[in-house]
């Protein structure tokens, strides 16, 4: 069984094979940033990081815009 660590450590080690269209939820660009993710809200709203979409009531990130943010 693996920990919910281990499923942010494999997403990070996808990220750069991941589409641009592709979406990711709070806690891996938490993870992206190596921030808490309140911060990501707080620099959202500061215009630090991208804006997230809501799809069904869930944030999510578009990869290509957290790809030109941390300059990937």
């Amino acid at each position: 069984m693996t920990t919910r660590d281990d499923s942010i450590r494999r997403a990070l080690t996808d990220f750069p094979s991941l589409p641009d269209i592709a979406r990711v939820r709070l806690p891996l660009v938490a993870a992206l940033y190596a921030c808490a993710p309140r911060t990501v809200h707080r620099r959202v709203e500061a215009g630090v990081i991208p804006k997230p979409e809501k799809r069904g009531g869930v944030l999510m990130w578009r990869v290509g815009d957290l790809r030109r943010d941390l300059g990937a």
